[in-house]
């Protein structure tokens, strides 16, 4: 349980980490060159995407890590033994849509149960951000009255 516990912790800590530097990298590149509104949105949006499945990656690796290296619970229900089925499980906690054909037993539901509020988290911050950029460079055209 002391294992699940500490790298819930550490996977928390370095996906912020992570999205903290990718939304940071990101709002310093949206004043450079002559970038349109509509452009700059489009950034902010493949920003967020890119931080959020660099997030789901790194969970995924860690299911696999502790489903083969350090064996504190298995994810049961997957066909396949795969790298892409960690990656879909990793994205259905991320995005809290829930379990359904992949299921964790063991301290795994503990990691899986982190990474749904985490992801929920960070969500949310790349929604605030989007929102900010939106005010600040797709300003509302003047209608004609």
């Amino acid at each position: 349980m002391l294992i699940a516990m500490s790298l819930s912790l550490v996977l928390v800590l370095v996906t912020i980490f992570i999205h903290f530097e990718v939304l940071r990298l990101t709002s310093r590149l949206l004043p450079l060159g002559a970038l349109g509104g509509r452009t700059q949105i489009l950034v902010v949006i493949v920003g967020a995407f890119t931080a959020h499945m660099l997030e789901i990656m790194l969970y995924a690796g860690a299911f696999f890590t502790l489903e083969h290296v350090v064996p504190v619970g298995e994810l049961g229900g997957a066909a396949e033994d795969t790298a892409m089925n960690y990656l879909y499980y990793s994205t259905v906690m991320y995005t809290s849509l829930g379990l359904g054909d992949v299921v964790p037993t063991g301290h795994l539901r503990l990691i899986s149960g982190v990474e749904a509020l985490n992801g929920l988290v960070l969500i949310g911050w790349s929604t605030s951000f989007t929102f900010l950029a939106m005010r600040r460079y797709w300003p509302l055209e003047p209608t004609d009255s």
